[in-house]
């Protein structure tokens, strides 16, 4: 199964090199719509990620000396090379992590866009001048890279949450070294792959494949690492927090979520429903911030559900490398299990499965779920306060605005929130009152590079993308200069 794989390498990237680990471990990777294991890769430890770290510092000095002109020639080569094997690329991701075809691409494009972008926007990382009280004086602040970065990615969007981290800093004169997650790792070689045929210095990016606890523990315990970028679990975030205390290392983190999809009365429930189901069942609703509650205001909320349920049942469940797929099968055995936990909890509770339910038995392998809408929660289901990561529709009705403010936002997560409503005045006062840090107003697609990414509450700190995304890879420096004479 490997030879049909696009990407070439299977090894791990440090200065300039695709290498073995230092123990000559592998690791399989599987596919998770057949179970079978389609390549093997080099899996290191915390000695390769010190190698990667000691060559990301020494190429440090010589890559931020550049110029912003001449790094973003480097990420706009990548950007284009992406583009031109987007094709092999979303093959690679389909076959390692499961997503459908057309999802697969389309994560290609989204991130050869931020590419691009973050290479035009590291041209515009501005210092500014100061008026001065003193006439003797004159102010000004100017911009400094962090330094070396670790990034830490995850399985469900494993090229578009690398390239946050990659662009923006390589872009703001950073080095970098990038741990993709174990089950995924040949998207992210495939990336590398671009970056290093566009012409990257070696040392600058440095991929490493390995152990998440070893390889965070050089990144956290290592003094030349000066910031960690990571997308992943609110629990793991909050470990990184903790040991980042000890050197005091910047960071960046963006966790869980269960953002509240909330369709008040003005707007059109068939058109919303069908909205709602492909924002759901996206990458089998295994998206952080994928709508995992849905309140629909009680006058329409038996026909929303209505077209839901229609809408879900019409999806069609398969291999992503299958023509007309929509939802392709779950991450891993874990997941499936999880998902059966959460709507055995609901159920049991008193909730209602419209369609779904369960592991799918149209397939002999494979991580298949069939997707899922209930009604009838109980507000002690697990489902409404577990990040559910899941291909789970849970369908609650409301009447109030206050209300349902206060039920959205009765999460500890704030990463996303959506609203549909054709009323002005509705859709500022749900802008203003939900607690999420991204909020799409009749828009279950909200991300873009240019506009900031991240979350309030427990959904981490600090955002990706947009002016923002490159502000956290630099430093503000003020310099004031008394002058002569």
């Amino acid at each position: 199964m490997s030879a049909t794989l696009p990407v070439k390498n299977r090894q791990l990237y440090i200065d300039g090199a695709w290498c073995d680990s230092s123990t000559g471990k592998k690791l399989g990777v599987i596919n998770p719509a057949t179970e079978e294991t389609i390549a093997e890769v080099s899996f290191g430890n915390r000695a390769d990620a010190a190698r990667a770290v000691a060559a990301a510092s020494a190429a440090l000095p010589a890559w931020m000396k550049l110029t912003a002109y001449d790094r973003a020639k480097v990420l706009k080569k990548t950007a284009d090379l992406m583009r031109e094997r987007a094709d092999a690329l979303a093959r690679t991701m389909t076959m390692e992590q499961g997503k459908p075809l057309v999802e697969a691409k389309g994560e290609v494009m989204h991130s050869a866009d931020t590419f691009e972008w973050f290479a035009e926007e590291g041209k515009r990382a501005y210092g500014q001048v100061i008026p001065q009280t003193n006439p003797a004086k004159r102010h000004m602040t100017i911009k400094h890279p962090v330094g070396v970065v670790g990034a830490i990615g995850p399985w469900n969007f494993p090229i578009t949450l690398q390239a946050r981290k990659i662009a923006p800093a390589l872009a703001a004169g950073c080095t970098i070294v990038c741990k993709p997650a174990s089950q995924t790792p040949l998207s992210l070689i495939g990336v590398f792959e671009c970056l290093i045929d566009a012409g990257l210095p070696k040392g600058v990016a440095n991929m490493v494949i390995g152990s998440a606890n070893e390889i965070s523990d050089e990144f956290m315990q290592n003094e030349a690492v000066r910031k960690i970028s990571f997308t992943g679990s609110t629990a793991v975030g909050k470990q990184l927090m903790k040991q980042a205390a000890d050197q005091v290392k910047r960071l960046s983190l963006e966790l869980g979520g269960h953002a509240p999809f909330i369709v008040f009365p003005d707007a059109d429930p068939e058109v919303v429903a069908k909205a709602a189901v492909l924002g759901k069942f996206r990458n089998n609703g295994q998206v952080c911030i994928s709508p995992s509650r849905f309140f629909v205001h009680k006058d329409i909320e038996k026909r929303f559900t209505e077209v839901a349920v229609a809408e879900a049942k019409n999806l069609k469940l398969g291999n992503g490398l299958d023509e007309g797929v929509v939802v392709g099968p779950m991450f891993e055995k874990k997941a499936l299990e999880g998902t059966q936990a959460l709507i055995d909890d609901a159920k049991g509770k008193g909730a209602k499965i419209l369609t779904g339910g369960g592991k799918s038995t149209r397939f002999e392998r494979g991580y298949f779920f069939e997707p899922t809408v209930l009604s009838g929660l109980s507000q002690d289901a697990r489902i409404l306060t577990d990040e559910p990561f899941a291909p789970v529709m849970p369908v609650l009705d409301f009447s109030k605005l206050d209300d349902v403010i206060a039920a959205a936002n009765n999460t500890k997560y704030g990463l996303a929130a959506y609203v549909f409503t054709n009323d002005l005045s509705v859709a500022w006062r749900m802008a203003e009152g939900l607690e999420a840090g991204i909020i799409g107003l009749n828009d279950p697609v909200p991300a873009t590079p240019q506009c900031p990414f991240g979350g309030m509450k427990e959904s981490g700190m600090g955002r990706e993308l947009a002016h923002e995304g490159l502000e956290a890879y630099l430093e503000t420096k003020y310099v004031s200069m008394m002058l002569r004479g």
